[in-house]
């Protein structure tokens, strides 16, 4: 992909964030999924009004791009983002299989506009015993169930 092509994603990402955050729909994210020259999926942060802390504009990006191909996997795909991505975000961009991201704005920068997410980045790090949020794994009979069936099953699709 030529730069023209990855400046004129990134330039439309940068718009829609900035008309998103004019429009007090959200906050100043936007995200674009590509394949082939061709946008599979738009999204801009939705989490005020949708009343939904998920509703990233790359999660909703990336679940118009799946719903319009038909697949949970993204193999082929670039996503172009505003800002660099969060660690949900960059967990769903990594479990979703795109190629490459691209991205404008960096986490300083989004941290000096307010949206600092170096916590859940240091928290991440911690063993879960030692998180802030207090976490807990629970030894039970049948926690394992689930994985058995699972295993078990001839016709599973494997992700």
């Amino acid at each position: 992909m030529t730069d023209s092509k990855v400046d004129g994603f990134m330039r439309e990402a940068l718009r829609l964030a900035a008309e998103n955050a004019r429009s007090a729909r959200g906050g100043p994210f936007a995200a674009l999924v590509v394949k082939d020259g061709e946008v599979l999926g738009r999204g801009c942060n939705e989490v005020t009004t949708l009343n939904d802390p998920t509703a990233h504009a790359e999660v909703l990006a990336i679940r118009e791009a799946c719903h319009r191909l038909g697949t949970f996997r993204l193999d082929g795909c670039e996503i172009y983002c505003s800002s660099e991505p969060c660690p949900m975000c960059l967990g769903a961009i990594y479990w979703a299989r795109l190629d490459r991201v691209f991205y404008a704005n960096d986490r300083a920068k989004a941290a000096a506009a307010g949206f600092d997410d170096a916590f859940i980045y240091a928290e991440i790090a911690r063993p879960s015993e030692g998180r802030k949020l207090p976490t807990h794994r629970v030894e039970i009979d049948g926690q394992q169930d689930a994985f058995a069936a699972w295993e078990g099953l001839e016709n599973r699709i494997e992700y």
